[in-house]
């Protein structure tokens, strides 16, 4: 009976071993993947600090005036003007914020005049956010 027990035992001890060493194959293969992921953001911040810096001195004032200076001939840049600036509240409405107009059956060719609310054909949805200022 010693003998029996003995093998319980061991299997049982083996089999913990294999769960152990699956667990810890797991485990470092999740270290590896958290490693690869923090190099890329590495990788990615230190992009983005080259584009800031790259901005940076693309933008400079002295930078944009000669360039001003050496295309102006060719691109007729003019200063803009003040009162071409508009605040948001001063932009025109969407398309689709234009509240429908109402058809009487007066205007429509009918001796009646009962207003009539007009249903609204389906038009494209407006692309652009805010309107232009002619």
């Amino acid at each position: 009976m010693l003998r029996t027990l003995d093998l319980i035992l061991v299997g049982v001890m083996t089999a913990a071993a294999a769960v152990t060493y699956t667990i810890k194959h797991h485990a470092e293969l999740k270290l590896e993947e958290v490693h690869r992921l923090e190099a890329e953001i590495k990788l990615e911040r230190d992009t983005i600090d080259l584009l800031k810096a790259d901005w940076a001195l693309l933008s400079q004032p002295n930078r944009l005036e000669r360039l001003v200076n050496n295309y102006n001939g060719e691109l007729q840049l003019q200063p803009t003007a003040s009162t071409s600036l508009v605040h948001a509240k001063e932009l025109p409405m969407l398309k689709s914020q234009v509240p429908a107009p109402e058809i009487t059956e007066a205007k429509a060719g009918s001796g009646k005049a009962k207003p009539k609310p007009a249903t609204p054909e389906p038009e494209e949805e407006d692309m652009m956010a805010t309107g232009s200022v002619e």
